[in-house]
């Protein structure tokens, strides 16, 4: 017995031994993980694994517990992979460098793979379909933001066990293939945000099981095929941010089990189809910015399950007529554009669960109500109505709000002071009122306020809230109001700072430098005096710089501008600036590159907002909406316009118009090819144009007058093909005027007044190259006579045959010629 005991004591560690490769992953697995570990880290040629959190992947350890992937519990083959949002490096202009969609392939391998999520990586290329085909027990693909292009593989419509696909935020350009429909199992297709062409294909009908389906934001047109209508079982349908067209197909109005229908951002014409009552468990009904027409239905207020309501920018009409008593609870409700009249509808008072509210560009009438103000509300959005009166103090005692926008109204009155009680409060837009008296101190005592704007209102006075340096605000916009005195220290994570049309006055205060992420400067028309401050340069990250109509003198220091390499937009115009044109002003990057564009966007606490596009986007809810951000105002052309924040990423600008600058222009401006317009009229500037400017690939605009220059216009200007205004008036320029290209559109008198020397075909004034000398007319008489004499030769060449020919004709008719009788000759040749 003791014996037999050693013996199992001498076996079971064999046995263990020979029993761990079934308690570990397949080697084949293995190989293909570590294959794909290797190909990441030559990709971007390092060794260090943790960069990329696969530091757990070894060839001496078990791939079960790695992280990022998992096996099944019994087989111990590889089930699911978590390779999402692999970090990866930053390279140049903080630009990812993505994968290929190559290095998948060491992963196609893992036949058992039940889930592969490959999200956020970058990952560009065309999808393999002999891979995806390899993936017979797929559940769940997701392969959303990421760069991938070409056509949906036909290969993925055979996995028939996939139940969720996610292809969203990439750049796909095939429409899905009539293959589609072999997938009779699928239960969720997202091919969300992708740029697919082409119609949503009609073998959708066959897939009757999906329960979630969504194609938004792809390149979709034409209708929704009657087939949707065989998706019994659909609890989502999104089908938002294409170019869907017709009606809405009646069969939607069969799919009892649907909660989400979305399909706002199209062009959906028709009326709100009453079948859409039946669909009992909807509880999000987008339908906003479409053409759909006729008046609002007041049955939608009696679907007891609906909780997102956004009706929108259609040419939908309210009647202000019926009484609405909703038998839902609304959590999100946008009704803005719906010519709404009067007061602020009451009813919305009984939604105790509201969240969201947006009424804006309607009709309102009527002061801010108590009750709404009561409201334990987030987001109040109330823009361009005609709102009127003042603001209820009970509105900043809210624990809860986050957004309010209230621009483009009549509101009137001084701000409370208890606004700094709204703790929580990220955005205040307060734009386009009547707002007056001095800006409350507790607003700087708001935690999270991260945007602020109380331009064009009547707020005066030289004492400001006090704000921490360190706090959150962002965007500040004091524009267009009557505020005296020393410009305020603000935060220095502020990144927008907008002070113009105000009292102003002193120097350009050196706090200003604190700020290293500012982006936006802009203090044009007010009293600001001092020498143009060479601090500026301290400020890398500027990309706008607005100083227009001050009281600014001394010289443009080149030191000044050799660090603003993000500088886009440059006025300095109407100020006392003499000296030179500092030739540094031509190794502007910002201005050198075509098409750079300029990015504004910050993240708040609960939202994001994206100065480019004017939207902010919240975490609070899946939602977009626009915002007024204050215009930058530039002599465009010869005009005072406004240039928009979507515009200014596009457009590049240097205004050192209306000073007093002497001397040469720098022929270094030449190389800013990405600028739009140069405006340095009414100057002292003398010598010459420099050809250089003919390199200004991207210029549109150029005023050069009221100035001392002389000599000619050079030749190159004919390479500017986008350039539409060229003011050289009032100066000493002579020669001709360029021809050829947009020179030749250049007509207008006025804008080469005053050159007396100037001549061309665009001021109808004759070059004296272009007439013709003496020499000329005799040299041209000279040729006259050739001709002539060459005619007379010709004639003489070709009428004696012809006349002579003719002679022998008529004598042979006439019977002078007779049959000669034969006669022999003899004949000499006579040697030469």
């Amino acid at each position: 017995m003791g014996k037999q005991l050693s013996l199992i004591k001498q076996l079971v560690p064999l046995l263990f031994c020979m029993l761990m490769p079934c308690l570990s992953c397949p080697a084949h697995h293995k190989q293909s993980l570590l294959h794909f570990k290797s190909s990441l880290l030559h990709l971007y040629n390092t060794s260090n694994s943790s960069y990329f959190d696969l530091e757990s992947w070894n060839s001496t350890s078990d791939c079960c517990t790695w992280n990022r992937v998992v096996c099944s519990s019994q087989s111990r083959d590889i089930t699911a992979l978590h390779l999402d949002a692999i970090p990866i490096p930053y390279y140049t202009n903080n630009i990812h460098i993505g994968m290929n969609s190559t290095i998948l392939d060491p992963v196609y391998g893992i036949r058992s793979l039940m889930l592969l999520n490959i999200s956020d990586n970058y990952m560009q290329g065309k999808i393999s379909g002999k891979g995806l085909a390899n993936f017979t027990q797929l559940v769940q693909l997701d392969m959303s933001y990421n760069n991938f292009n070409d056509s949906i593989p036909l290969q993925l419509f055979q996995l028939k066990f996939l139940q969720y696909l996610d292809l969203g935020h990439n750049s796909f350009n095939g429409g899905l293939s009539g293959e589609v429909g072999k997938l009779a199992n699928l239960r969720t297709l997202n091919l969300e945000n992708n740029m697919l062409d082409g119609y949503i294909p009609l073998q959708i009908g066959n897939l009757t099981k999906l329960r979630h389906f969504s194609i938004g934001n792809n390149k979709f047109s034409g209708p929704i095929p009657d087939s949707i209508g065989n998706l019994k079982g659909l609890e989502i349908l999104d089908l938002r941010n294409n170019n869907l067209q017709m009606e809405i197909p009646s069969e939607i109005g069969s799919l009892c089990n649907i909660s989400t229908l979305a399909l706002s951002n199209n062009s959906f014409t028709g009326v709100i189809l009453p079948i859409l009552r039946n669909l009992s468990r909807l509880d999000t009904l987008l339908l906003e910015d479409n053409m759909f027409s006729g008046e609002i239905p007041s049955w939608l207020f009696d679907i007891e399950s609906l909780k997102i309501l956004n009706l929108g920018g259609n040419k939908l009409i309210w009647n202000n007529n019926v009484k609405i008593v909703p038998k839902c609870m609304f959590f999100h409700l946008s009704l803005k554009s719906l010519t709404i009249l009067g007061d602020i509808p009451e009813w919305i008072s009984t939604q105790k669960n509201l969240g969201f509210l947006e009424l804006s560009d309607n009709q309102l009438t009527g002061r801010f109500p108590l009750w709404l103000a009561e409201m334990e509300i987030k987001i109040i959005l109330l823009s361009r109505n005609k709102l009127t009166g003042s603001i209820p103090f009970h509105l900043f005692k809210s624990t809860s709000l986050l957004i309010l926008d209230l621009s483009r109204n009549n509101f009137s009155g001084e701000l409370p002071e208890s606004i700094g009680n709204a703790e929580k409060l990220e955005v205040l837009l307060l734009s386009g009122n009547n707002f007056s008296g001095a800006i409350p101190k507790s607003i700087a005592d708001i935690p999270q306020l991260g945007l602020l704007d109380l331009s064009k209102n009547r707020f005066s006075g030289n004492t400001f809230p006090v704000f921490d340096p360190d706090c959150s605000l962002y965007y500040i916009d004091l524009s267009s109001n009557e505020l005296s005195g020393d410009i305020p220290m603000f935060c220095r994570e502020t990144y927008i700072l907008a002070l113009g049309k105000n009292k102003f006055s002193g120097y350009l205060p050196r706090h200003l430098t604190g700020m290293k992420n500012l982006e936006y400067l802009d203090i044009n028309d007010n009293n600001i005096t001092g020498d143009f401050p060479e601090f500026i340069s301290e400020l890398p990250n500027l990309q706008v710089l607005s100083l227009r109509n001050n009281s600014l003198h001394g010289s443009l220091l080149s030191t000044t501008f050799s660090n603003l390499s993000s500088l886009r937009i440059l006025d300095l115009s109407s100020n006392n600036l003499g000296g030179s044109i500092p030739s540094e002003l031509g190794i502007l990057v910002g201005m050198t590159e075509i098409g750079a564009g300029v990015s504004f966007s910050v993240a708040l606490n609960d939202s994001k907002v994206d100065w480019n596009e004017a939207t902010i986007s919240s975490s609070t809810g899946s939602f977009t909406f626009t915002i007024e951000i204050n215009d930058l105002t530039v002599n465009w052309k010869n005009a005072i316009q406004g240039l928009s924040s979507r515009s200014r990423r596009f457009y590049t600008l240097m205004d050192l118009s209306n000073n007093n600058l002497s001397g040469d222009i720098p022929a270094s401006l030449g190389t800013l090819k990405g600028l739009k317009l140069l405006n340095i009229s009414n100057n002292r500037l003398s010598g010459y144009i420099p050809p250089s400017f003919g390199d200004l690939e991207s210029i549109e605009a150029v005023d050069l007058s009221n100035n001392n220059i002389s000599g000619t216009i050079p030749q190159s200007f004919r390479k500017l093909k986008q350039l539409s205004v060229l003011d050289v008036s009032n100066n000493k320029l002579s020669g001709k005027i360029p021809r050829g290209g947009q020179m030749d559109t250049m007509n207008d008198l006025s804008y080469f007044a005053n050159n007396s020397g100037l001549c061309g075909m665009q001021i109808s004034v004759t070059c004296s190259e272009d007439e013709p000398t003496s020499d000329d007319a005799q040299e041209e008489e000279d040729d006259d006579g050739e001709q002539e004499a060459w005619f007379l030769w010709t004639g003489v060449w070709i009428g004696f045959p012809l006349g002579f020919i003719s002679s022998v004709v008529t004598a042979y008719l006439s019977g002078y010629f007779v049959k000669p009788t034969l006669k022999y000759y003899s004949v000499h040749y006579r040697h030469r």
